[in-house]
């Protein structure tokens, strides 16, 4: 496989900055818990089919992260391994990475159950997670790039 051109945000340094801003602000000063954090990370990556993304989130779990879950989180409704407030997280992350698979993106249902686990703040982390993971998927998706660690280096 071969990049369509280089990493977009390795070409654009400024775009960089302000997303690995943002990055730091949802992963490194958010209250939700890194486990969770991570998790939404790599469900919406598995949505987008953003290879290099999910290479580097099972990377960045690794020791904090059961093998079991890790694999588990793409049929994560039918397995054990989750919980309550993680699923709801799985949840809103599906529906706000498949905004227009559905007239209703975001069902009621989906929110109120992410409400019930998460106050405003988490919510709103949770969001910054999930529209986070989504743009860096969309910038990998659409040039190609490839899986592994050579994926962020500068080129």
């Amino acid at each position: 496989m071969q990049a369509r051109l280089k990493n977009p945000a390795m070409l654009v340094p400024d775009a960089l900055k302000v997303l690995q801003s943002l990055g730091t602000l949802v992963s490194e000063k958010s209250d939700l818990p890194k486990r969770t954090l991570g998790l939404v990370h790599l469900r919406a990556s598995q949505i987008n089919g953003c290879a290099v993304c999910i290479d580097l989130h099972r990377r960045h779990q690794r020791g904090d992260e059961t093998e079991e879950r890790l694999w588990a989180v793409a049929a994560w409704r039918d397995a054990p391994f989750f919980t309550d407030a993680e699923r709801a997280a799985l949840a809103l992350t599906e529906c706000v990475t498949r905004l227009a698979d559905r007239e209703d993106p975001v069902p009621d249902a989906v929110w109120n159950e992410a409400a019930r686990h998460y106050d405003e703040r988490g919510l709103a982390e949770l969001l910054f997670a999930i529209t986070t993971t989504n743009v860096y998927n969309r910038l990998n998706v659409a040039t190609r790039q490839v899986a592994g660690p050579q994926a962020w280096e500068k080129k």
